[in-house]
Order: C-alpha cells, then structure tokens, then sequence
C-alpha cells in the first residue's frame, strides 16, 4: 500500500513538473513570437492598404483627367469649328453685290464655283476643285433636313450635270435654308432653297468642313 502511494504520488509530482515546464516554454517563446508576429503583420498590412489606396487614387485620378481632356478636347473642336464656319460666312458675305462673270475669279467678277474656292480658301485654307461639278466630289453627303451653315448646295440647270454651288448661310428656327452664291442674274447674293427657280434645281448637299478635320485646317 505504501508504495503504491508513493509511485503514484510521484507519477503526480513529475506529471506536473513537466506540464510547468512545458509551460513556461511555450508562454515564453509565445510572448517573443506573437510580439514579432503583430508588428511584421500590422507593417505588411499598412503598406499593402498604403499601396492599394495610393493605386486607386492614381487610377481615379488618371480617369478624371482624361475626362477632363476628352471634354476641353470636344469643347476646344466644337469652339474651333464654329469659328471656322463664321469666317467662312464672313469671307461670303464680304462678296456680296460682286458681279457675276463666267470664268471670272475676283471681286470685280466672278463665277459660282470660283466664289466657293476663294472663300474656303481665305476663311479655312481649303484647296477645292475649281468647277462645281468636282467640287461635289469633295466631303460628305447631308441630308437636307440636316444641313448646317457652311454645307455645300449643288444645283443643276439641265439634266443631271452638276451647274452652280453655293454656301448654307443660314438655317432659320422654321426650316427655311437660305444660301449665298454667285447667280448669273444679280452675283453674289443670298436665296433660299424654297424658291420657286433654286428648288427645284436643287440635287443634294455635301459638307466639307468637319471637326475632325480642324486641327489641319487650323495649322
């Protein structure tokens, strides 16, 4: 009985002599460890929170500016184009009361496709064809429900055959579209695509000056 008592009293001695030591060394090495282990996390964390926000911003901040220059870049155009278009309207109405003369290419006379060239030439720097029939090669088609100043009006007195051209001067709030253009009767004047002798002769539009194309007009 005695050393049944003493062998279980010392299994209990050293069972709980090594659970102490076990202890001890595992808080120990635990305190060093977990110390390290926060603070290395909560650097790593702080530079990766660091560097996704700073990432985010710059790509926030880069899509705002481009949308920023898109809008100055539209705006700049839409300035450019307009201003283009008034020079040229300026330059055609500087022409008025100038005589017609077929071939004729000044102010002391001229013909309707010669009136065109010179305008778009002082107003935009463009070089057109000098006969109306080549000039309604150039730009793009425009409906008539579509046309805006500055657009090119072609006409034909006979058959197909492209004959006179003018220039869109105006297009009033009720739809009436009002050209200038150099006619045989009167020279450089203003007449409207609702006349009884241009309506009918009327055959299509084309628009020779674009946005897209400013920045070479512009040069």
């Amino acid at each position: 009985m005695k050393k049944r008592f003493l062998v279980y009293f010392l299994f209990v001695a050293t069972f709980f002599s090594l659970q102490s030591c076990v202890s001890n060394y595992v808080v120990s090495n635990n305190q060093t460890y977990k110390t390290d282990a926060k603070f290395a996390s909560l650097d790593v964390n702080a530079v990766t929170n660091n560097s996704s926000i700073s990432r985010g911003q710059q790509v926030l901040a880069a899509i705002t500016n481009t949308n920023e220059v898109i809008k100055r870049s539209v705006i700049e155009n839409a300035i450019k184009h307009s201003n283009t278009i008034d020079h040229i309207l300026s330059e055609a109405e500087s022409y008025l009361g100038t005589p017609y003369r077929y071939g004729g290419s000044s102010r002391s006379g001229i013909d309707c496709s010669a009136f065109v060239l010179s305008v778009f030439g002082a107003a935009a720097g463009m070089n057109l064809p000098r006969v109306a029939a080549a000039q309604s090669q150039e730009g793009d088609s425009v409906e008539r429900t579509d046309l805006q100043k500055g657009d090119l009006v072609f006409f034909s007195h006979r058959g197909s055959r492209i004959s006179h051209v003018g220039i869109v001067e105006e297009v009033t709030a009720d739809g009436q579209i009002k050209f200038i253009h150099a006619a045989t009767s009167k020279g450089v004047m203003v007449s409207s695509l609702d006349d009884h002798y241009w309506g009918p002769k009327f055959r299509f539009a084309k628009r020779v000056v674009k946005e897209d194309r400013l920045s070479v007009l512009n040069n």
